[in-house]
């Protein structure tokens, strides 16, 4: 089924209050490896559900939270704020979705340092729980990893959209990170933008080609999928973020057992983790650290 089928079913589905295209998809910024994606809000539903189809990807949620996230207080709390703020509206006829939307690109200056407070209080807080976890006397192996993925966790969820709240703009979270990063907050904010390459430890194409090998035998297939679409497209840098940041969350286990795993299995991971390009334990954690003030300062 086509993505303007899917529109079409979604609208005319009496359940259905609203309805909005996200992503890059069919816009002027659409690339070989953009993926329908669509936001709706529907009667009947108890909790948020993503589901994937033939390439197409439904985010649904309640539509309750349609109307609670009118007020900033409330969205602020837990709405997606940058796929509702950069998403196209097709269907509003309550008119609730757009103006969800103003209030998003209308927040005044005040609003802007407060939520930007807010995620920095957040980052500090989980940064201080890695560093009371995994950098005490004789840190192992795996407690180093863990500690890597977590600053990433952090820079990549907190502090990046802190740091473009000094411009009033919302993250990109597609498979071209870092290309957007760079492009959003590069020119402004270099030192912080610095901060989040040297995170992952990107390496171009040779390095993508690598990532993407290890994946083999690791239950990666859609993500390898997507990452391969991306190297094929020259966002190199791209595929490895994903590859790096997904193998984290689905294979965290593995680092936790570092030392029990085959030897087979850690060469995969360490090459999908960046171990030899990424700085590791409490080197990972001063760079996020460092990034948050940046983030702070707006820098």
């Amino acid at each position: 089924m086509t993505p303007e089928r899917i529109s079409e079913r979604l609208v005319s589905d009496r359940k259905v209050r609203a309805v909005a295209q996200a992503g890059s998809y069919g816009t002027e910024n659409a690339w070989a490896g953009s993926q329908p994606t669509f936001v709706t809000f529907e009667r009947g539903l108890l909790s948020a559900q993503t589901e994937t189809r033939a390439g197409i990807t439904v985010n649904r949620w309640p539509y309750e939270k349609l109307e609670e996230w009118r007020d900033w207080d409330a969205a602020r709390q837990e709405a997606p704020l940058a796929l509702l703020a950069t998403s196209r509206v097709a269907y509003d006829p309550t008119g609730f979705y757009g103006r969800i939307q103003r209030t998003l690109w209308n927040l005044n200056a005040s609003q802007l340092a407060a939520w930007r407070s807010e995620l920095l209080h957040r980052g500090t807080e989980r940064l201080n729980a890695a560093h009371t976890a995994y950098t005490g006397p004789g840190h192992s192996v795996q407690e180093q990893l863990l500690a890597l993925a977590d600053a990433r966790d952090v820079a990549l969820n907190l502090l990046y959209p802190a740091l473009l709240t000094h411009s009033h703009t919302w993250p990109e979270f597609e498979i071209r990170l870092p290309h957007a990063w760079r492009a959003a907050a590069g020119l402004r904010f270099p030192k912080a933008v610095y901060g989040l390459d040297s995170l992952y430890g990107f390496g171009g194409e040779p390095e993508a080609r690598r990532v993407l090998l290890a994946t083999r035998g690791l239950g990666l297939l859609e993500q390898e999928k997507r990452a391969r679409a991306a190297f094929n497209s020259g966002y190199y840098d791209g595929a490895v973020r994903l590859l790096r940041d997904e193998t984290a969350r689905t294979h965290r286990t593995d680092l936790e057992r570092w030392g029990f795993i085959s030897s087979v299995r850690r060469d995969k991971l360490a090459t999908l983790i960046g171990v030899e390009r990424s700085p590791l334990g409490p080197a990972a954690l001063q760079i996020a650290g460092d990034l948050l003030e940046h983030a702070r300062e707006g820098r």
